[in-house]
Formats: structure tokens, C-alpha cells, sequence
């Protein structure tokens, strides 16, 4: 049975083709999640264990699998990666305080960059473990080649869902692979999700089984609590103008670089195509999240104090909520062999970070929080950072952005190593 005639398909005459009558469901379904997450009491005890962000992929995903909407034909997607994506990368990123991440001490930078170091290994050390012992699991040509999906998961385990939308562009990441790829990514993102808010119950013992000194855990308790009194306010007409006009200022600016930089390169360089070089999303995606780190020591910064990367985050979530709509629920039962590519990978990252944790003698809560603020990003950093105390909540976000800033360069250069195993 093809999957156009399974008897979950609703009839072709039921199918949303209209752009306009989709993005009104999507907005909709994202509206329904976000207000049960907040103001029911059922869904309160509901996403205690089942993330927001997997119902956003999720909900769009059953849509598409029951032939609701066709995805295929709309230009959503399109516009949510050349238009949202990029603007919300440059909210979110100008909102990164470097000399504040410098000061939270050099262990907790150091586990961040444990945490991506162990995404950006860890990927191509499971490609090839898996690939010497099924090779048909990670094989695939073109942009169905299983490497190149795998560029994606390393995007949303370093900075988040537009680090995933970014590498999905640039590697050419065929439809039905992404959706595979989005279970893996999910189901154990979740999993060391999980098992690191159980590590975060047992923080003090351990602590004190490593002889962690937790002295500037309390010290950045204070200091992370004066700087949110002290910067943050309501937001005003005047700051939402401020905000469209450097995001949407940045994304037009980074179209039309790119529009020069890629015919140069085409015709002085074209060697440089393997290196992805001659995409203009590439370059899109890479210009938004420079200027975004730029103007992070800029006067734009102060935008963060009535809410930039909130603004940031919905774009972003409206673009997770495309991409989910274009995932097929029934493709991850074609290729469960990638779930122990995905465990692997994750593996190595916890035990790479456990390593370093323990020769330095760093906190649980650095380790935990530079995890999840590489795999989790924004959407759980904060949740991880707040089960050791609430008012470290922001700190998770903080750590969350830096991967944001990082996430695309490490990814990419992830995918070309996995690239180059690929090719032996």
C-alpha cells in the first residue's frame, strides 16, 4: 500500500492548499500548545514530561501524514528559512553578553565547548562505528544520503531548531530523511534530557564525591538576579519597530551579500563548492549570526531588556512548526537502524563531558548546563539550569545563545567531516 492510499489519508478534497488558510493552522496549533502548557492544569502535568518543542514538530508532522495539508506545494517553509530564520538568529544572538559568559568562570565556558566539541566528534565517530557494522544503515546517495541528515541533528544539538533548519539548507537534506532524522534527534535529545535532570536531584553528592568547588554557584545566584532587575522592563511599540528594523535590516542586508559573494566564488573559486561555499543560504545563515554576535557589543544589546530573543524565539518556533509539517510520521519505521547512530553520538558526548568534568572538578551544574545548552538550546537549557535552582534559569539561556552563536560554524564543520567518511 503506497502511502497516498494508507486508510489513515484523509480524501484529496479535504487537503489544505492555501498558504494563507495554513499558516492560520499552524499559528493556531501553536497558539492550543503554548496556552495548555501555561494556563491548564492537566497541561501543566503534561509537559512535565513531554516537551513543547516536540509537540510543535509533532502536531504540524500529523497533519502532513494523514494528508491534511500538502506540504509539498506550500511556500511556507520557504519563507520561514529565508526571512524568519535568519532575523531570529540576529535577536538571538545580539543578546549574548561575552564578558558576562567570561565571568561565570572559565569551567563553565569550558563545558559549554566540552559539550560542542563532543556533538562535532561524536557524529562522525557514530557514522563510522555504525557504518563498519551496517553499512546500508548510513548509506543513501544525494539528498538522501544519510550523512547529510545527520548535518541536521548536529545543527540542533549545537544552538537549536534554526542551527537544524540552517544545515537541512545547506547540506540539501531530502524531505523524507529529515523526518527520520527529527525522531532521532528528538527521542535522545530526550533521553539526555532526562537523565541529566536525575543527575541534577544527585548534584550535591556528586559535587562532593568530585570535590567540586561550588562556591561561584552562589555567587552567580546573586549576580544573574541583580542583572534581570536590573535590565529588564516591558516591552513597548517602540522596541517591536527597533527590533523588526535590525533583524529584517540584518536578513536583507545578509540576502544581498550573499547575492555577491556566491557568483565570486562560482567563478574564481568554484573548487570551494565541496566546502559548501556556493550556497547562499550558507552565507545567509553565517552573515545573520555575525552581525547578531556584532551587535552584541553594541547599543542594539539593550533590546535584550524588553525581550529580543523572546521575539527571536517565536519566529523561531513558527519555522519549527514548518519544518514539522513536513515531516512523515511513517518514514522513522524505514531506518530505526539510525536511532543507534543517535545514541552513540550521545553517549560519546556525556562521556566526554563526564571526563572533563571530573579532571577539572567542575560542578554538576556546569556539566549539565553546558549539555543541554549545546543539544537542548533555549527551549530546555533553561529548564535544566532552573532544576538546580531558579534563578540559574537565565544562565541556561545565556549558555543556550552562545550556542546559537556557534551552532552553524560547528555544525558545518561536523558535516564536512562526516562528509569526508562518507566519501571513503
Amino acid at each position: 500500500m503506497s502511502p497516498d492510499s494508507a486508510w489513515w489519508r484523509l480524501p484529496e478534497s479535504l487537503m489544505i492548499t492555501n498558504d494563507a488558510v495554513l499558516m492560520g493552522l499552524l499559528a493556531v496549533t501553536l497558539g492550543v500548545i503554548f496556552y495548555t502548557e501555561k494556563h491548564t492544569r492537566a497541561g501543566a502535568s503534561f509537559f512535565k514530561y513531554v516537551p513543547t518543542l516536540l509537540l510543535c514538530y509533532f502536531v504540524p508532522s500529523i497533519y502532513n501524514t494523514i494528508g491534511l495539508i500538502d506540504a509539498e506545494e506550500s511556500r511556507l517553509y520557504f519563507v520561514a528559512s529565508r526571512y524568519l530564520l535568519p532575523t531570529c538568529l540576529v535577536l538571538l544572538t545580539l543578546s549574548i553578553d561575552l564578558p558576562s559568559v567570561m565571568r561565570l568562570g572559565y569551567k563553565a565556558v569550558v563545558m559549554f565547548f566540552t559539550g560542542t566539541i563532543g556533538i562535532v566528534i561524536g557524529g562522525p565517530l557514530a557514522l563510522l562505528l555504525v557504518g563498519t557494522i551496517s553499512p546500508e544503515t548510513v548509506g543513501g546517495d544525494g539528498p538522501d544520503a544519510v550523512w547529510r541528515g545527520l548535518t541536521t541533528i548536529a545543527g540542533s544539538w549545537i544552538g537549536g531548531g534554526a542551527n537544524m533548519a540552517a544545515m537541512k539548507e545547506v547540506f540539501d537534506v531530502g524531505g523524507p530523511l529529515f523526518s527520520q532524522m527529527i525522531a532521532v534527534d528528538v527521542l535522545c535529545a530526550n533521553l539526555w534530557l532526562a537523565v541529566l535532570l536525575f543527575l541534577a536531584q544527585k548534584s550535591a553528592t556528586i559535587d562532593r564525591r568530585m570535590r567540586a568547588d561550588v562556591t561561584a554557584i552562589e555567587d552567580l545566584k546573586l549576580r544573574v538576579e541583580r542583572f534581570h532587575e536590573q535590565h529588564a522592563r516591558n516591552i513597548t511599540f517602540h522596541d517591536l519597530m527597533f527590533m523588526s528594523a535590525i533583524g529584517f535590516g540584518a536578513t536583507g542586508f545578509a540576502h544581498a551579500a550573499a547575492g555577491f559573494i556566491v557568483p565570486l566564488i562560482q567563478q574564481h573559486a568554484p573548487i570551494l563548492e565541496r566546502l559548501s561555499l556556493t550556497s547562499s543560504f550558507f552565507w545567509i545563515v553565517v552573515l545573520a549570526t555575525t552581525i547578531g554576535i556584532l551587535l552584541s557589543f553594541s547599543p542594539a544589546r539593550k533590546l535584550e531588556g524588553p525581550g529580543a530573543s523572546r521575539v527571536g524565539s517565536a519566529m523561531l518556533y513558527v519555522l519549527i512548526a514548518t519544518i514539522g509539517m513536513h515531516m512523515d510520521i511513517t518514514a522513522v519505521f524505514s531506518n530505526p537502524g539510525l536511532f543507534a547512530v543517535g545514541l552513540i553520538w550521545i553517549g560519546f558526548h556525556g562521556a566526554l563531558l563526564i571526563l572533563v568534568a571530573r579532571l577539572i572538578r567542575a560542578p554538576m551544574f556546569y556539566m549539565a548546563v553546558g549539555s543541554q545548552a549545546n543539544v537542548g538550546g533555549a527551549a530546555s537549557a533553561p529548564v535544566v539550569a532552573a532544576a538546580f535552582h531558579p534563578s540559574l534559569a537565565p544562565v541556561g539561556v545565556l549558555l543556550a545563545v552562545m550556542g546559537y552563536a556557534v551552532g552553524t560554524y560547528a555544525a558545518w564543520i561536523c558535516g564536512l567531516i562526516m562528509q569526508a567518511i562518507a566519501a571513503t
